[in-house]
């Protein structure tokens, strides 16, 4: 429904209809952050704070909400002893990225059950329309279908 653009211009936070609110590197294809809540409807406008550790959004229930851009993020101010620790686990983290099971760790959102369960719909019916082409490409002449990345596909026009 929204879209907005971090003041560095390295992130953007876009609201939708499913009633989450998802922040985005701006060359990456998944989310890093996913916030949703019980009461939350469809939210209709979302906005980055000046200093961009804040997402303020707007829904369907006529309230605002105030989103930590971080949500590991410790608010207020931090002791030196406090900040060594930070640094010392991020570093971890960046280090052992490459590691199937820190990736799985670290890559982990919970979402609520009904977008959990559409999503897995929509998984299922493109691993379908997957196989049907590779199907489809198998038993026809070689070189007859071209094959187009995914990505290119969902482009409709470019406007300039």
């Amino acid at each position: 429904m929204d879209i907005d653009y971090s003041p560095t211009g390295r992130e953007f936070v876009t609201g939708s209809y499913d009633r989450t609110i998802r922040i985005f590197q701006y060359n990456d294809g998944h989310s890093r952050e996913i916030y949703h809540t019980k009461r939350m409807q469809r939210v209709f406008c979302v906005k980055f704070s000046c200093d961009a550790s804040y997402v303020i959004s707007g829904s369907d229930d006529t309230n605002l909400r105030l989103w930590k851009a971080k949500a590991s993020e410790q608010l207020g101010v931090l002791l030196p002893r406090e900040c060594k620790r930070h640094n010392y686990n991020e570093a971890v983290k960046n280090r052992y990225k490459h590691l199937d099971e820190v990736k799985r760790i670290v890559r982990h959102r919970h979402l609520p059950k009904p977008i959990y369960k559409a999503r897995k719909l929509m998984n299922e019916m493109t691993d379908a329309q997957r196989r049907k082409e590779d199907k489809r490409k198998a038993h026809s002449a070689p070189g007859s279908i071209a094959k187009e990345p995914l990505r290119k596909r969902r482009i409709i026009k470019e406007v300039e």
